[in-house]
């Protein structure tokens, strides 16, 4: 979240890579905007995107669940090149917990949570929300990490072109003092035809105990389709 009315910055953006060429792209048409045109769907609490780009069709469908402070941010991928590929998809958000970035971003404190292996972020001197502890998880055993908006951006880095996408992988760097920021990175093996789909999840609670709850919550096989289905429902 970001409150920049004459910018309309983003806090928020994804990417897809090509692992053997490096040539990447966003499945949105911002920040890193594919060749080919895009289109996108908007429902009553959801929004899909649609994009094909270098022989790989995407879906990314973007809802929050009406019981659970949970964002689920749905990635379908699906191979239409003829040939075997491996593709990387990273998610990355700038925390803001609280209501300037500017004035928050040197007390927000990063860590990885050894029980799940999310990554978690808390600012501990909002007075009012000391306390709350914010997440994103992706569950995927080639999931890689970072904490550091710098490293990911790169030294007067943009979202249009991250250093983090022109390396193998995220540093898992975390811990207080950084530029923060939350980047999640998975690869996929995927054959011809075959499709896949990845689930990035951001949420917060009021406690470590709730945090787990939560991400054990939306963990569970059909979290995501059930979430979208009381989103459908509503």
């Amino acid at each position: 979240w970001n409150n920049d009315p004459v910018t309309d910055a983003t806090g928020e953006a994804f990417y897809l890579r090509d692992e053997q060429t490096g040539h990447f792209w966003s499945p949105t048409p911002a920040p890193a905007r594919g060749a080919t045109p895009y289109v996108i769907r908007h429902g009553f609490g959801y929004t899909v995107f649609e994009h094909t780009e270098n022989g790989i069709a995407s879906e990314l469908w973007v809802y929050v669940a009406m019981d659970a402070p949970v964002k689920f941010s749905v990635l379908k991928l699906r191979n239409v090149s003829g040939r075997p590929r491996r593709i990387s998809a990273t998610g990355y958000w700038e925390w803001v917990l609280a209501d300037l970035r500017q004035k928050s971003l040197l007390h927000v404190q990063t860590e990885m949570d050894p029980k799940s292996g999310a990554l978690l972020a808390q600012n501990p001197y909002n007075a009012e929300f000391a306390e709350r502890i914010a997440f994103l998880d992706v569950h995927d055993a080639t999931r890689t990490l970072t904490g550091d908006r710098q490293e990911f951006l790169g030294r007067c880095g943009r979202l249009s072109s991250p250093a983090a996408l022109r390396r193998a992988r995220l540093s898992g760097k975390v811990g207080a003092g950084l530029d923060p920021c939350g980047a999640l990175q998975v690869t996929c093996e995927l054959a011809e035809s075959q499709e896949r789909e990845v689930t990035f999840r951001l949420g917060g609670g009021r406690s470590g105990a709730d945090v787990h709850a939560w991400i054990q919550r939306s963990r569970r096989p059909g979290a995501s389709r059930g979430a979208l289905e009381g989103v459908w429902e509503y």
